[in-house]
């Protein structure tokens, strides 16, 4: 009788430990890593609110702890990496600041494809889902997404037309950006967007190729005087791809309603909104050159298409480095534009 007394109260708190236990594992912190500051679009529209968003859903199971800035360490170029190999949960990156390893993805880098960031994020995520998953191998792809168009941003001379450009030192964004300045008569200097402000003002480059949306975060509008951009409705001259990933093991390793969770937050839908989100940020990006009294140039008709014809070499060369691989580059160039066609109206 003793030994069953002694038995009941130690079996319930058995059962009681076992039952704290299930209920710590079913609440994850999920670190997401970034390689911009918490100000930035990147943080403050995209990744906060869609870490607000599955923390609601999931009865606050799954919550984010957002480093930015490139806080774990790192590089913006190892982001990718960092989330393939587990040293981030889920990250925000350009895939291509690693040139040459996401070759089918960056056919929407191309000049002169996208109108809108939220047609071009759509028609990115599906133009993935069928070409390019085989590249972001050990992560899981919440969203994919282009920003809202790369414009330029000078110093000391305003460019008003492609003769202007000539012998520029321009910042590219990636390998596609650089070849495009190239065409066009610039010099270009490949570097990732942190350290784009710096360079603008101690001369290493006499501009940069830049969206709107980063202007007012890395106070870009304040080394610079003048702004030459497309005009509306038309094709902007470049785009970036960007990809929030998810470890895999990670994603895998989660209970089955917490993956419901994630994969109701992930998708086209997603990228669409994440596109949405930086289509919004074109007229606060271009107020704040106006309101220092910048001057900003709209390439006329006649002088954009100049423009886009001697950037039609770049397509070419893109096609090439593609076939060389063993994909059909002209093939997945049509459905690219195809899908451009059906979403970025």
């Amino acid at each position: 009788m003793k030994i069953r007394k002694t038995l009941v109260p130690l079996a319930a708190a058995l059962g009681l430990s076992l039952a704290a236990g299930h209920a710590s594992a079913q609440e994850v912190t999920l670190k997401v890593h970034h390689f911009l500051g918490p100000q930035a679009t990147s943080q403050r529209l995209l990744l906060g609110p869609w870490c607000e968003k599955i923390a609601r859903e999931s009865n606050n199971r799954l919550k984010c702890q957002i480093y930015p800035a490139m806080q774990l360490g790192g590089t913006p170029p190892q982001l990718f990496d960092q989330a393939k190999d587990g040293v981030a949960d889920i990250i925000w990156t350009v895939p291509t600041y690693q040139a040459g390893r996401f070759l089918k993805s960056e056919v929407f880098e191309l000049p002169f494809m996208t109108r809108t960031a939220r047609g071009g994020s759509r028609a990115f995520w599906e133009y993935m889902q069928k070409n390019s998953l085989d590249e972001f191998k050990g992560t899981k792809i919440i969203l994919a997404h282009v920003h809202d168009g790369a414009e330029l941003h000078f110093t000391k001379k305003n460019v008003q037309g492609l003769d202007d450009l000539k012998g520029l030192k321009v910042r590219a964004p990636t390998r596609i950006g650089t070849r495009m300045l190239a065409a066009l008569g610039a010099t270009p200097v490949q570097m990732p967007v942190p350290q784009v402000p710096e360079s603008l003002a101690k001369g290493v480059v006499d501009g940069a190729s830049l969206p709107w949306e980063v202007v007012p975060a890395l106070k870009v509008q304040e080394v610079t005087k003048f702004h030459t951009e497309t005009g509306p409705g038309q094709r902007k001259m470049s785009n970036t791809i960007f990809v929030v990933a998810m470890n895999e093991a990670k994603y895998n390793g989660l209970p089955a309603d917490l993956k419901k969770v994630i994969d109701a937050n992930s998708g086209a839908e997603a990228s669409a909104w994440a596109g949405e989100v930086w289509d919004s940020t074109i007229v606060p990006g271009r107020k704040s050159a106006t309101d220092r009294g910048n001057t900003i140039t709209v390439l006329p008709a006649a002088e954009y298409q100049r423009w886009e014809k001697a950037a039609e070499s770049v397509a070419q060369e893109w096609i090439k480095d593609v076939s060389a691989k063993g994909a059909d580059g002209k093939k997945l160039l049509d459905e690219a534009k195809a899908l451009l066609n059906q979403y970025d109206k």
